[in-house]
């Protein structure tokens, strides 16, 4: 992996307000574009206190329809809005603030790759 090229952030007011379906609070840390080679990859990294490893927490299925909103309705138009371009859009959210690239042994963190297509977000496989 490259280095991380750019950094853009929304305020904290917008990033408090983000809604999805597990009705979880999720805000943005970050937007990272990542140069992979023959790809740009462009990481939205969101916190979401309430998914954890422990019983009764946002489970990964109920945070992976999260993950295709916040991606449909959060990054597409992000994209649009700072006129950025991408061939795969990584949607990630951790329980906690945590570095890029940077070990977290103790953070949930889950992860879902998107291609942009048109208005529509399409699952990845990678």
């Amino acid at each position: 992996m490259k280095a991380v090229l750019f950094t853009f952030m929304l305020s904290a007011s917008a990033a408090n307000a983000i809604e999805v379906p597990s009705g979880q609070p999720v805000e943005l840390q970050e937007v990272l574009i990542d140069d992979m080679g023959e790809e740009t990859w462009l990481r939205f990294r969101f916190v979401a206190p309430q998914i954890s490893r422990e019983a009764g927490a946002i489970s990964y299925e109920q945070a992976s329809e999260d993950m295709l909103h916040l991606c449909s309705m959060l990054a597409l138009p992000y994209i649009a809005d700072f006129a950025l371009e991408g061939d795969i859009i990584i949607v990630s959210l951790a329980d906690r603030q945590t570095e890029f690239g940077q070990p977290d042994p103790d953070a949930t963190q889950f992860f879902e790759a998107f291609r942009p297509q048109g208005d529509t977000c399409m699952w990845e496989v990678l």
